[in-house]
This record gives C-alpha cells, structure tokens and sequence, in this order.
C-alpha cells in the first residue's frame, strides 16, 4: 500500500497562531519577551528529541508535516501526533507560568 502524499494541515487553528505569535522575533514589552524566553526553554528541556526536532522544522523552519515525515523517515500521522504531544506539554507547562 502506497504511503499517502497528502496530509491535511491540522496545526492552522488559533493555537498555532499564539505559537507563531510567542516566537516572532519583533520589539516588544518585557512580557513578551519573558513569554518567548520560557518557551523557548521549554521546547529546549522538556521535550523529547524528536518531539523538539519537529517542532524546530515547523515553527522555525516553517516546514509543513509531509516534509518533516519525509526527512524524520516516519509518517505524517506520526508527525501529527508527536506535534499535539508537544504542544500540549509546552501549554501545560506555559499555563503554570501564566497563571
């Protein structure tokens, strides 16, 4: 069975959008710049190496999810799922310094 080519982008809604928003490097308040510094932390210690190289690709490198399975050699559906792991994690952990 072919593997598929295709794979809807799931990653577009407004959580995607605050992700891109947090780590846009542009002048602003001290808050903003705390909120990127903790990310960043965050993707750099507390994910997996894999879940931290996906989403380097794809926020940094603006990578879509076919390409990073195609270079990682897995799947756009592992892709998929290692990317909402992650990000439910860097919430998690985002929502406790927010709060």
């Amino acid at each position: 069975m072919p593997i598929r080519e295709r794979y809807s982008d799931t990653f577009t809604g407004k959580a995607d959008e605050g992700i891109r928003a947090i780590l846009k490097e542009s002048d602003e308040d001290d808050g903003a710049r705390k909120l990127r510094k903790i990310l960043l932390n965050v993707i750099n210690n507390e994910l997996t190496p894999r879940q931290k190289e996906i989403i380097m690709l794809y926020y940094f490198k603006r990578t879509d999810i076919v390409t990073i399975g195609k270079q990682l050699g897995i799947s756009p559906q592992a892709v998929s799922a290692a990317m909402k792991r992650a990000r439910l994690k860097m919430y998690r952990i985002l929502r406790y310094y927010i709060t």
